[in-house]
């Protein structure tokens, strides 16, 4: 495999350039992620359509991951469960190092080639679910090991890397190849391969959210009532959406339903009797 994340950056001497010319510089290679992923988007397409299918039958997500990928997984799965309502456990991550170790980047733990798969095991992994591997590189073990381990089981794989023809792509049913070319800071592949891995996560989960029902036109109508400003925006959200105009009874009926779309079911069928 050609191992495009640790070649030489094709900028010189970082350390003389001013400070715009290091924003600018720093600029111009993050406008090639985009299309990049633009690039993989038909394999992208298929990994969404394939979680969605899992959920739908009752399985989950896990995204098994170390270093600057996995962290971003672990970011974009804490936020589910309040922007969509989603129980706790549909998405998931094993990272190298466990979550509790998160800030500390334990990257040395990248190289067990036991511990992702054990984890698994302890979640009562199974062919209902698919499992996720999270490697710039494309050679990470912690990920390899447990693509390879899940195939042996029978569970769904894919992949999101960032090199061609790698080894974690060869064990993945989905491989998502996002070549983002060398890193401005040669080997630094928390830049460009982490923003692509950020926009990817992004797209995975809002877009099944979306697909599983959890957004109505363009509204997070199952967002979780957690603070003041949430609950305005829901408030005003089912006011929108019933025409109501009451600000005090559609918060009521609110909280009274717990969320936008249980609300909006209820009115709506109250006003089809």
């Amino acid at each position: 495999m050609t191992r495009i994340t640790e070649q030489a950056s094709k900028y010189r001497h970082l350390e003389k350039m001013t400070v715009g010319e290091l924003t600018s510089h720093i600029n111009t290679e993050d406008k090639l992620v985009a299309l990049a992923i633009e690039k993989a988007l038909p394999q992208l397409n298929v990994l969404i359509e394939t979680i969605v299918s899992k959920i739908v039958d009752g399985g989950r997500l896990f995204y098994v991951g170390a270093g600057s990928g996995g962290r971003l997984s672990v970011l974009d799965c804490l936020e589910l469960p309040t922007t969509f309502g989603i129980p706790q456990g549909v998405f998931n991550v094993v990272l190298a190092g466990g979550q509790e170790h998160l800030i500390e980047a334990p990257e040395e733990k990248e190289d067990d080639t036991n511990a992702a798969w054990d984890e698994l095991q302890q979640r009562n992994v199974s062919e209902k679910d698919i499992v996720v591997g999270i490697s710039a590189s494309g050679t990470t073990p912690f990920v390899l090991s447990a693509l390879n381990a899940c195939i042996k089981s029978k569970i769904t794989t894919a992949c999101i890397v960032s090199n061609p023809d790698s080894p974690v792509a060869a064990q993945s049913d989905i491989p998502v190849e996002v070549i983002t070319g060398p890193e401005f800071i040669s080997g630094s592949t928390r830049m460009k391969c982490g923003t692509a891995q950020k926009m990817i996560f992004d797209m995975i989960s809002t877009a099944t959210m979306t697909k599983l029902g959890h957004v109505l036109d363009n509204q997070m109508v199952n967002v979780k009532l957690i603070n003041d400003k949430i609950t305005d925006r829901a408030v005003k959200m089912l006011m929108k959406l019933t025409g109501l105009t009451d600000y005090d009874s559609v918060k009521a009926m609110l909280f009274e339903s717990g969320s936008v779309k249980k609300a909006l079911d209820n009115y709506t069928h109250l006003n089809s009797i």
